[in-house]
């Protein structure tokens, strides 16, 4: 903890006018004097640290700053304030794009990079190196005795059948303050109307919002939640801890795929050390090297296992509700339905 807190003053000192909003920050001392590489991301910190741990196993004279945040700060770091970071990762592939779009982010090209498929890349700017579901996450103690639901229909019709079991007890995403959230809730909409049906039913139980998927897997676990829809179920599965207590499932209709990318801003100072990290999470991901990679790893043959998993594109198409207009009818919508009066 004493880490933890040392580092956080430090960035503080970096940055005196800082705007965005730190979640926590490690340092990782690189052996002598050598350089140090900046990192803001949307990852916590206990399951990316084994990352950098094996990065600085191979680099051992470098330094890493891990500066974690949520995906609207990220924007707001290195968008609005110019922050100087190495190396920006994000959950929120939508906001990532925009950071490329809008000039901000810089242009690396490897061997590694080249290799990745076109879906999983864009403009040699925005790299995937993790396919991560959206999945429910349910209570053993909760549904002893109910028949688990495996799609979004089949969780519309138990949450119908069992309103006193469920009321106050569902979580999912606070869309207005998640970056993730927005994007799943988006894409959801798009890819089915059941989305809006399940929405105006959990808002109609008084449904629990949330800015993170570990805060709902954690309430799930504990009993606070029966049920939590639309959680990144790589954080799900990486809580071995609680295996005993959840139930993850990726809805069998349709499971909506996030790439985590990474990106290089144009404000970093190091960008050679960057471009060697996205080497090594790409390498660590596709070709699964280093066994500490916590992550759903992007492999030739994921997506074929399994019909329902559908990857979000990257590409221009997400900055479609990104649009202010788009976005702030999107989220009256989204309020009608799940900020309902009690």
């Amino acid at each position: 903890m004493r880490a933890v807190i040392y580092s956080l003053a430090l960035t503080l000192l970096a940055l005196p006018a800082i705007g965005f909003e730190i979640e926590e920050t490690l340092d990782f001392p690189g052996a002598g004097d050598g350089p140090t590489l900046r990192i803001i991301s949307t990852a916590d910190t206990s399951v990316f640290s084994p990352i950098i741990t094996a990065f600085q196993d191979a680099n051992p004279s470098v330094g890493i700053e891990y500066v974690a945040v949520t995906s609207s700060e990220v924007m707001t770091a290195l968008a609005e304030e110019g922050a100087e970071f190495d190396l920006a990762i994000s959950s929120a592939m939508d906001l990532q794009v925009k950071l490329a779009n809008d000039g901000l982010a810089d242009a690396y090209f490897s061997d590694l990079t080249r290799a990745l498929p076109d879906w999983a890349r864009w403009h040699d700017q925005v790299f995937a190196f993790t396919l991560e579901p959206a999945t429910m996450v349910l209570s053993r103690a909760a549904f002893q005795g109910l028949e688990l639901p495996t799609t979004r229909q089949e969780l519309i019709t138990l949450l119908r059948d069992n309103p006193d079991m469920f009321r106050g007890r569902i979580g999912t995403y606070d869309v207005r303050e998640s970056g993730s959230g927005y994007l799943f809730a988006t894409q959801d909409a798009r890819t089915s109307e059941t989305y809006w049906r399940l929405s105006e039913l959990m808002g109609g139980l008084q449904a629990r919002l949330y800015s993170s998927s570990a805060d709902m897997i954690g309430d799930v676990a504990s009993g606070e939640i029966a049920v939590a829809y639309n959680v990144l179920g790589s954080y799900a599965g990486a809580r071995d801890d609680l295996h005993d207590q959840i139930i993850i499932i990726p809805p069998a209709d349709f499971t909506t795929v996030m790439l985590r990318t990474a990106l290089i801003p144009n404000s970093a100072n190091e960008v050679e050390l960057a471009g060697q990290m996205i080497d090594h999470l790409i390498e660590t991901s596709w070709l699964g090297s280093d066994t500490s990679f916590n992550f759903p790893g992007v492999t030739p043959d994921a997506l074929a296992e399994n019909a329902a998993l559908r990857p979000i594109q990257l590409g221009p198409g997400l900055l479609v509700y990104l649009d202010r207009l788009k976005r702030r009818q999107f989220l009256a919508e989204w309020e009608a339905a799940l900020v309902q009066p009690e």
